[in-house]
């Protein structure tokens, strides 16, 4: 939750490969080829309002120059900060539930735009629902995925995953061995893949 500056591109951190278990699986959520040179994993809690803002105003051009350019693979982790967030299990569930339409990266979008409708609500489930209709979703489906916590294991599985590769708030991102904290300036992304995608390029 905090905006602190630690790039750390040597740390010996936990690959997220354990990660994500794969009941929706990781192709579902993640942007860009999987064979670009650069992985980075987007650790994320939906009603985070500094995730909000990364995803608002960053992402968007990252997936512009970066994704949709082949250098950069997307992929994104659930990390629900549970201590101060009480909504946000239930807004990552709703965007799993989703990913099984796959519809993930449409959920993630519009759970960030209205994060500050749902994020305050006592129960944010009904209005969660009315977003399926937005989103083309099956409605019967989503329904039932959210009531029987379908997807809640595997939030969970993440969230462990997230904090054994050394994120300790949201957003954070692991980048090819090394963690950037928090919502941090299109600058220091576009710095850090920049050097990160020559170095993965250079011609012996």
């Amino acid at each position: 939750m905090r905006l602190a500056v630690a790039v750390a591109l040597s740390l010996g951190t936990v690959l997220p490969a354990a990660l994500v278990a794969q009941d929706v699986p990781l192709s579902a959520r993640s942007k860009g080829s999987p064979n670009a040179p650069i992985t980075v994993y987007e650790m994320s809690d939906f009603q985070c309002p500094f995730c909000r803002r990364h995803a608002i105003e960053t992402f968007p051009t990252l997936e512009r120059d970066y994704i949709r350019t082949g250098k950069v693979r997307w992929v994104f982790v659930n990390y629900p900060l549970t201590s101060i967030h009480a909504n946000a299990v239930a807004a990552a569930a709703f965007a799993m539930c989703a990913a099984r339409q796959n519809k993930f990266w449409p959920a993630h979008d519009i759970l960030f735009l209205h994060q500050e409708t749902w994020g305050p609500l006592q129960n944010p489930a009904p209005f969660l629902l009315t977003l399926a209709d937005s989103l083309k979703l099956a409605k019967p489906a989503i329904a039932s995925c959210l009531e029987k916590n379908e997807t809640v294991a595997q939030i969970k599985a993440d969230a462990e995953g997230a904090s054994k590769s050394g994120a300790q708030s949201t957003p954070t991102f692991y980048v090819e061995g090394g963690l950037i904290v928090g919502a941090q300036p299109l600058p220091l992304f576009r710095m850090v893949l920049d050097s990160l995608y020559a170095a993965k390029t250079k011609k012996p």
